[in-house]
């Protein structure tokens, strides 16, 4: 290769990724600009539904950045036995929102109109909690996965032997949830576009 060529290589190379940054920036500015909408707060008491889906008076809510087993779903354990993962996940989030007084917070609501909410008890994160016990896989490319890599480790919840990804359990179930699939998506570049992995 010519270095006249090789010149010609880095310079578009160098071009494409300012290109890419410039987008990036753009991005970004336009996140900060839109600012927060108006967020809404929730106090309990709170009824949980299943793994990742509370109600609160009519409201219902979602947590957001996690997806637990469907209540219906089973898993198995490390000698292969089926167990009641998805009612044992709601009786974990039973636990952490009756801990202490719970709080939700939430903004963004999904085609269901279910707030999509950061719950809070005992000065931690219920999501992130929920996560750590191994009762819910996260699904932002950044935001819990920490709390998912120690669970995994420590084969806690669901990684005591194999299981179905929710989503996977939603597909063969025929209960697919379009905005549940996606919100995967838009929490990677939420956690990207928030700077809170900085």
């Amino acid at each position: 290769m010519t270095r006249a060529r090789r010149y010609r290589r880095m310079s578009r190379l160098k071009d494409l990724l300012l290109t890419v940054s410039f987008l990036f920036l753009l991005v970004l500015i336009a996140a900060r600009l839109a600012g927060p909408g108006e967020e809404s707060v929730f106090a309990g008491p709170f009824f949980v539904i299943d793994g990742d889906t509370l109600a609160v008076g009519s409201a219902r809510l979602r947590l957001s950045g996690i997806d637990a087993p469907e209540l219906k779903q089973t898993c198995l354990d490390e000698t292969q036995r089926p167990w009641a993962c998805g009612e044992e996940a709601r009786a974990a989030l039973v636990r952490l929102m009756h801990e202490t007084q719970a709080e939700c917070r939430g903004e963004a609501r999904d085609r269901y109109r279910r707030v999509l909410v950061s719950c809070v008890s005992g000065g931690q994160t219920v999501n992130g909690r929920m996560v750590a016990s191994g009762f819910a896989l996260a699904t932002g490319a950044l935001t819990f996965r920490r709390e998912q890599s120690a669970a995994e480790t420590a084969h806690r919840g669901i990684w005591r032997g194999p299981f179905d990804h929710p989503r996977v359990f939603r597909d063969r179930a025929g209960l697919i949830d379009q905005e549940q699939e996606g919100e995967g998506v838009w929490q990677s570049i939420y956690d990207l576009l928030s700077l809170a992995w900085l």
